[in-house]
């Protein structure tokens, strides 16, 4: 039995008309993981994740897009990341040509980052090390 998931973002329904949503099909109990493939126009709901407690980064792959964070419009290049806490409200809004977008979204309430203080609950970078 293998100890990982494996899926292919195309093989999932996309909700919206753009949003691939892979926690499920990975059956990840703490980090959420969506593939957002935008056609030109789309736009989500303007929307937080206070409720949940859960932070975001969104990660353009390709194309460009504009992210609105609280009333504050972000252009966005093939490469940019931004992170955006809970509370905040989010959008995007596409342009006039397909972007793709890779978003994350975790409890903002547990570190787990190499800076943390609990060297229990800190990333690990080490496996990355040349």
């Amino acid at each position: 039995m293998s100890t990982y998931k494996r899926v292919n973002y195309g093989d999932i329904e996309p909700v919206s008309g753009a949003m691939h949503t892979l926690s499920d099909s990975l059956e990840s109990k703490q980090v959420g993981v969506s593939m957002v493939r935008c056609e030109p126009g789309w736009r989500n709901q303007p929307h937080d994740h206070e409720t949940n407690d859960h932070e975001e980064i969104y990660i353009l792959l390709e194309g460009a897009a504009t992210v609105v964070i609280d009333d504050e419009s972000l252009e966005m290049k093939a490469g940019d990341a931004i992170w955006i806490p809970p509370a905040a409200t989010r959008q995007i809004r596409n342009g006039d040509e397909e972007s793709a977008f890779v978003l994350v979204s975790a409890p903002a309430s547990r570190c787990v980052t190499a800076t943390c203080g609990d060297e229990e609950a800190a990333w690990s970078t080490s496996g990355f090390v040349g």
